[in-house]
């Protein structure tokens, strides 16, 4: 466990709405702002004045080496399994696929859940169990379930779990082997937010979905700091990024704006965002496209990467705010083609890739074909989970042999 003990309990100054920028207090238990989420916001010159980079190097790996610019206030308070660093991995088979000579992916896949979902998760309870909640519900497509139940199992917290019926079967499993209350609805994610919604007076739950309370994009706003100290604090080229809820890749976005408050970051340049979705659900591609900050609910939503299905993003205009602010983009791959980027990317380079991030490497391949990434760029792409939590997209049908009967040397060879 981090030791907290050598700051002051918090750098926490208030709560910010994202949407119109109303202040709020830090000190009680808050969820949105005008149905719109919050920012949590620090005193980055006393961080200044405090933390340097260089003390980071002797603190114990993971993603609460970061305290200064995190909100819990003593090592005793944290909820924890052992989260992050997730690695950086240099990928040249692929990297010469598409036509690039420096790609990376950052395997969020082996934190303690499998994704990660770990870190929001991680953060979203350690909050919640400080303002004395002792009952939490949320709606989920995928991770994020197994997660909630994971860390609340910790906390000795309970759990609620509404998940649409043709989740991942792992992720179903995993949140009752954590003694979450788990059910199955008859429809998409945003049915399953209406179940925790109306069920907040009599069940008297926090609700812990996507951006609804502040601290899952603290936790998740750690994969930039992590990616900014791996690299030397020389931020890459350009970060793709899977998007259903979009919380990872709005918490980066603030981390390299703290970073850069705090002159931490070496050069003047930001990486170029790139959010992805699949065109079987694409509500940010296409307010992107359309020039929109806020999105349309994406009808008849389905994918086989079921974080990306999410066919009504609270936090909308939050990530296109990012996506234009940093030069990048928002855009759909095709749909019939994300298992096959998917072992592209697993046969090539051995890491256990989702779905959601074979998405990204179809983005990837289209963006490099249209100009927008050149090949001498650094590129680093987000794997969200692990391949294995995905047996629905991974099924297949092995060859068989029978050792009743001579081996046929000439079927096995390749």
């Amino acid at each position: 466990m981090p030791d907290l003990s050598t700051s002051p309990e918090t750098f926490v100054t208030h709560l910010e709405s994202a949407l119109d920028g109303t202040r709020l207090p830090a000190d009680s238990l808050q969820t949105l702002h005008r149905d719109r989420p919050l920012w949590v916001r620090y005193d980055l010159e006393a961080i200044r004045g405090s933390c340097t980079r260089d003390q980071l190097r002797d603190r114990p790996p993971g993603m609460w080496r970061y305290r200064e610019l995190l909100p819990p206030r003593s090592s005793d308070s944290i909820i924890s399994l052992g989260e992050g660093p997730s690695p950086l991995i240099r990928c040249p088979r692929l990297g010469a696929q598409l036509g690039l000579r420096d790609l990376w992916i950052k395997d969020e896949g082996q934190l303690p859940t499998g994704s990660f979902k770990s870190r929001g998760m991680a953060m979203a309870i350690t909050m919640a169990q400080r303002f004395g909640v002792q009952r939490v519900a949320l709606p989920s497509a995928g991770n994020a379930g197994g997660a909630a139940a994971a860390y609340a199992a910790r906390a000795g917290m309970e759990c609620f779990v509404f998940m649409p019926e043709d989740t991942p079967i792992v992720n179903q499993y995993e949140a009752v082997l954590a003694g979450a209350h788990t059910f199955r609805v008859n429809g998409l994610i945003n049915d399953c937010g209406r179940i925790v919604r109306e069920g907040q007076e009599r069940m008297q739950w926090f609700d812990l979905s996507t951006l609804k309370e502040p601290y899952r994009i603290e936790g998740k706003k750690t994969m930039g700091l992590e990616l900014a100290e791996q690299c030397d604090w020389q931020l890459p080229d350009v970060i793709l990024y899977p998007t259903g809820g979009g919380t990872g890749l709005i918490g980066m976005w603030k981390a390299f704006a703290e970073l850069g408050a705090l002159g931490w970051l070496e050069g003047n340049t930001r990486p170029r965002m790139i959010s992805v979705q699949s065109d079987g659900c694409a509500p940010i591609a296409r307010a992107f496209q359309a020039g929109e900050r806020f999105a349309e609910p994406f009808a008849g939503a389905e994918t086989i990467a079921r974080g990306l299905r999410v066919p009504a993003a609270v936090g909308d205009f939050m990530i296109l705010d990012a996506v234009r602010e940093s030069g990048g983009c928002a855009l759909a791959v095709e749909e019939a083609r994300i298992t096959d980027w998917m072992r592209q990317a697993v046969t090539a380079e051995g890491i256990s890739v989702c779905p959601e991030t074979g998405a990204c490497i179809g983005a990837l391949e289209q963006l490099i074909a249209d100009g927008q990434v050149g090949p001498d760029e650094r590129v680093v792409v987000f794997n969200t989970g692990a391949a294995q939590k995905y047996v629905e997209a991974i099924t297949t049908t092995l060859p068989h042999i029978d050792l009743s009967q001579e081996i046929a040397w000439n079927d096995i060879e390749p």
